[in-house]
Parts: structure tokens; sequence; C-alpha cells
């Protein structure tokens, strides 16, 4: 009996965490692997063992990695000062603190700011929070994607493994 529940919470987790590889406000790669490894546990690794986990760890890593860095790329890629790159890592950590709206926003204006303390007219500036605000988005559909190669290893795993 006990086995079943901690299925269902590692279902639950890997389903909360592919909700939250599109709302900012989980951590959803985090809680994707959580429940593969509960689930892992749960069968005694059986199906599931160190070398999946690790190359599933590994894509989370890399996932994680790559939405902290996808608003500062973005802002890099339309010619972002290095003030704006600083201004958009600061803004997304500032917007940790203000729930969904703060990591949407937080980007945006902290690049936006930077553009615009580097000396930089309103209009360019814009263009920058914009750049910004377009790579959170390309961050988010890596995010969701690698999100789902993780879910179809462990499903992998446990039908061949």
């Amino acid at each position: 009996m006990l086995d079943i529940a901690l299925y269902v919470l590692a279902a639950l987790l890997i389903v909360g965490g592919l909700a939250g590889s599109i709302l900012p406000a989980l951590p959803g790669i985090p809680m994707v692997f959580g429940g593969i490894w509960l689930a892992a546990a749960v069968d005694g690794y059986r199906h599931l063992g160190l070398w999946w986990l690790l190359v599933i760890g590994a894509l989370g890593t890399l996932g994680v990695a790559l939405d902290f860095l996808a608003g500062t790329l973005g802002a890099r890629h339309v010619g972002a000062s290095r003030l704006a790159l600083w201004g958009a890592g600061l803004g997304t950590l500032a917007g940790m603190s203000f729930g969904i709206a703060g990591l949407v926003f937080g980007p945006f204006v902290g690049a936006l700011a930077g553009e615009l303390a580097s000396g930089t007219s309103v209009l360019r500036s814009a263009h920058v929070g914009i750049g910004t605000w377009l790579g959170l988005l390309l961050g988010t559909l890596v995010k969701l994607v690698i999100s789902f190669v993780m879910v179809g290893l462990f499903g992998l795993a446990f039908l061949f493994g």
C-alpha cells in the first residue's frame, strides 16, 4: 500500500514538474527529476539504475542552466551592453521574489534599466528588453522539451530496463 502511495506521489511530482516547466513559480525540472528518482527508489532501482539517473540528471542540469541563462542570451543576441546583461541577470533574480509577474517582467525591466544606464536611447533599450523577453520564451520552450525528454527516458527505462 505504501508503494502505491509513493508511486502516486512520484507521478504527481512529474506532472507538477511538467506544469512547472511552463509556470515560472514552480521548479519544473527538479520536480520531474525528483518524481523520477522517487519512482526508481520505490522500484528498488531495478528498471532505472545509476546510469539512467545520471543521464536524466545531466539533462535536468542542462535544462536548469539554460533556463537561468536564457534571458541573458536573448539580450546578448540583440547586442545589449554589458550593463544590460547584468541588468537582465539581476532582474531575473529580483523577479523571483515577485512570483510569476516578476519572473516574466524582471529580466525585461533589468535589461531595459541596464541599457538605459549605459546611455542608450529609450527605443534601443526597449529593443534590448524585448530581446531578453524573447530569450526567456525560448528558454521556457527548451525547458519544456528537456522535461519531456527526461520523462521519455524514464518511460524507456521502465519498459526495457
